[in-house]
């Protein structure tokens, strides 16, 4: 199969051509096609499989053979990202396969001045990449109108929930005319997505072109066991142990970066820290220092968990495991891309054997274990498995009660002497909008 076969023109085809494209990815042979007919669409595939174009390209087409001339102030389609940094990355993407075609792209994101983009959309855009909060701000100023839509896409929902986009969403979907076409593109698509997708869609085609919420298999994937403490001098043990080059970091707190790449640095290491603190301005000269490998380690929270295309990066390390386990897999995701090889590491300690446990679970697979030699925990980190489990080891017998009180109450309830009582396995809340606005029409 080739590009050709799925119907695209002939400018779309010269500028996959000169960008290397040479045959469809699973996901854009099944999504193009669907795509051009009009339908609305939910399609799941694992990270770095070419989802953007799977989406951009078609909706390029329908642009270009379809509809009138972008007016004033208006858009004609728009494609929502949870983050700034996937928005820049998508409009990327959309400009460069819109080369050799007739349409204008833009996109707009909170954390700069807000001016030059209400400037930019005097004349109109054909494709619009926003985030939701800066997209209900220009909406808001009329500097904005959704008149002219025929196409939503919503790229990465289910972290749009997760960041608590949930009534920016509804929001939006209020301003949207009913007559438009929709599509949701994910690498994980949760309960809450499928819910959110039937309030949304109509008659949608459902892709999935992989095993649900499976990280690829071009990254091999492990766990080192270590006291919580000790995380920052095993992260240095084993840079140094395995002359590691290029590695992205996750850490689970802004502070925990920025601890981190100060810790980092103060030992001589060239590494930076992007988070949601940092202005857009600080965050992508650091981005685009580490992709030209002018920074070896570039320590991030979750904002850089989805969006960042980086050619080739060797490795990723969870310095901290993430609070929501789909996060896992496009923190992993960031490597092994496009056919090529990674490696995944995850630094754990005793505290984080849940979400330890919820990623097993999710991916469907026991994560194997490296005990680094000098780094063995005093905390013991639990056997976990893909069940869900937490093994724990067998509890002593308790000694019969004696009039001394040779235990300590807790809450009503006896706990022998140096006993933990086990924390309860807490599952984040996500909000799901709810869309009360009736039946739509198809397009």
């Amino acid at each position: 199969m080739t590009f050709a076969t799925l119907g695209l023109i002939e400018p779309l085809l010269r500028a996959l051509e000169a960008l290397g494209y040479q045959t469809p990815t699973p996901v854009q042979a099944q999504a193009i096609p669907a795509v051009l007919a009009g339908r609305d669409l939910m399609a799941a595939a694992q990270t770095g499989t070419g989802k953007t174009a799977g989406f951009a390209v078609p909706l390029l087409q329908l642009l270009t053979m379809e509809g009138p001339k972008v007016t004033a102030n208006s858009v004609r389609a728009l494609i929502l990202c949870p983050t700034r940094e996937l928005a820049e990355q998508v409009h990327a993407s959309v400009a460069q396969y819109a080369e050799h075609l007739p349409l204008t792209t833009y996109a707009v994101y909170g954390g700069v001045s807000i001016n030059p983009q209400m400037m930019k959309l005097r004349k109109g855009v054909d494709v619009l990449v926003a985030t939701p909060g800066r997209l209900i701000d220009l909406f808001r100023q009329n500097a904005l109108k959704l008149n002219q839509l025929q196409t939503l896409v919503l790229d990465e929902a289910d972290r749009m929930l997760d960041l608590g986009f949930s009534e920016e969403l509804a929001n939006i979907y209020r301003m949207l005319p009913k007559k438009r076409q929709t599509l949701l593109f994910s690498a994980t698509f949760s309960d809450d997505i499928r819910l959110l997708a039937g309030q949304m869609l109509i008659d949608p085609l459902s892709i999935e072109v992989s095993p649900r919420n499976v990280a690829a298999n071009t990254v091999k994937q492990w766990v080192v066991p270590v006291d919580k403490k000790r995380k920052a001098e095993l992260f240095v043990h084993l840079m140094r142990k395995g002359k590691w080059k290029q590695v992205l970091v996750f850490a689970k707190t802004r502070n925990g970066v920025d601890a981190l790449v100060d810790k980092l640095q103060g030992l001589g290491i060239n590494a930076d820290g992007i988070h949601g603190d940092k202005p857009q301005a600080t965050r992508q000269r650091a981005l685009d220092r580490f992709k030209a490998s002018e920074v070896q380690i570039l320590v991030a929270t979750d904002v850089a968990a989805r969006g960042l295309d980086i050619e080739d990066l060797p490795m990723v390390v969870n310095f901290d495991l993430p609070i929501v386990a789909e996060d896992y897999i496009h923190r992993i995701g960031r490597t092994g891309r496009a056919g090529n090889t990674g490696e995944a590491i995850s630094l754990v300690c005793a505290d984080e054997v849940n979400m330890l446990s919820a990623i097993e679970m999710l991916t469907r697979q026991t994560l194997a274990r490296k005990m680094e030699q000098d780094f063995e925990p005093e905390h013991r980190v639990p056997d976990t498995d893909a069940s869900g489990q937490v093994v724990k080891k067998p509890k002593k017998p308790k000694k019969p009660k004696t009039s001394g009180g040779g235990g300590k109450r807790n809450l009503g309830k006896w706990v022998e002497s140096g006993e933990v009582a086990a924390e309860p396995s807490i599952k984040p809340v996500r909000k799901v909008p709810v869309f009360n606005t009736g039946p739509r029409k198809k397009k």
